[in-house]
């Protein structure tokens, strides 16, 4: 009996769900099953395991039964913490009401975590279209699921950018729900020149400008000859767009500089007679005869002490001559 019970246990059932798609709460249901006290109690805890394999599979189904791998990963990281301490309380009950007890427990954390899911992760994009990789709840393979915009469009906006000459303008189009896109996604971004929104602008109007994995394009040193309408397109390598959204980038000149006029005095009132600023005509002459008088006297004053100072030093230096005119003519002799 226990080997006929062991080869159910080793058949999932064909309904699985979100949470039996990770081989470990599968094995963790398994050991939980082996682990009741009599073959009597296996074989009902089995059944209550498939009846929860059952509204799990309902749970999920209700909510798109889809899952990704990181709300995966997130409830069955629950469910084990959960069941861990579980395990390690002590039970006074029934084994059967105890089994029914721990796995709605799963249920309700499998409910939470897609309730998150499908409200944040699944269709993330308010705009352009988005084809991600997720988990079937039912068959746990992995599947494309393809989210389109409410509106059904790939163009996101248009988007004024305001720029100097001579200034930076900055091109960004990401957005986070990109990071979820299949493959490798390029930026294709290409502009129309001109004044924009001047007027209506068809496709083959646009010319390439660049295509790049970075979804960021910086413009430096602008001209005002370099405003114009661009635009940010997001395709896979067979062209599919994703994503579109137009910046529309206007250039202004940069204002004349303009110089300052020059600060005056305002004029002295008539009548005065004095400013220490101006002197006036009456003044100014006198001034320069005095400054020449005091000048030539200082001069004549600087010639005098000169001759005097050098007729001092040749009276000092006239008895040393002497002698030595002396001793010159006694050596002759």
């Amino acid at each position: 009996m226990l080997l006929v019970l062991v080869s159910l246990l080793c058949c999932v059932p064909a309904a699985k769900a979100c949470l039996q798609c990770d081989r470990r709460i599968r094995l963790l249901l398994e050991d939980f099953v082996l682990s009741a006290p009599t073959v009597n109690n296996q074989i009902e805890m089995k059944k209550i395991c498939d009846h929860a394999y059952v509204t799990y599979r309902e749970t999920s189904w209700e909510r798109k039964g889809v899952i990704d791998p990181t709300t995966l990963y997130r409830a069955r990281t629950e469910y084990q913490s959960e069941f861990d301490r579980f395990l390690k309380t002590k039970h006074t009950g029934s084994v059967t009401f105890e089994a029914i007890q721990i796995l709605e427990k799963g249920r309700k954390i499998l409910e939470k975590h897609l309730d998150t899911f499908i409200r944040d992760g699944l269709c993330p994009n308010k705009c352009g279209l988005l084809k991600q990789r997720v988990i079937d709840c039912i068959s746990c393979r992995y599947k494309i699921y393809i989210c389109r915009s409410p509106s059904g469009q790939l163009d996101c906006g248009e988007y004024p950018v305001l720029a100097e000459e001579g200034g930076q303008a900055v091109l960004n189009c990401f957005l986070p729900w990109h990071r979820l896109l299949l493959g490798r996604p390029e930026y294709h971004y290409s502009w129309v020149p001109g004044v924009p929104a001047t007027e209506k602008l068809i496709e083959r109007d646009f010319k390439a400008l660049v295509v790049t994995d970075d979804s960021s394009v910086v413009l430096n040193q602008l001209h005002v000859d370099e405003q114009g309408t661009y635009r940010c397109s997001l395709q896979d390598q067979s062209g599919t767009v994703f994503y579109q959204v137009t910046f529309l980038l206007a250039v202004c000149h940069l204002p004349d500089q303009t110089h300052r006029p020059m600060i005056t005095l305002p004029s002295l009132p008539h009548g005065d007679n004095y400013s220490p600023f101006q002197p006036t005509a009456g003044l100014l002459v006198p001034a320069i005869v005095m400054v020449t008088v005091l000048s030539l006297a200082a001069s004549v004053g600087l010639l005098v002490v000169l001759g005097m100072m050098m007729s001092q030093r040749r009276a000092a230096e006239e008895p040393s001559r002497r002698r030595k005119e002396g001793k010159n003519t006694h050596n002759t002799v």
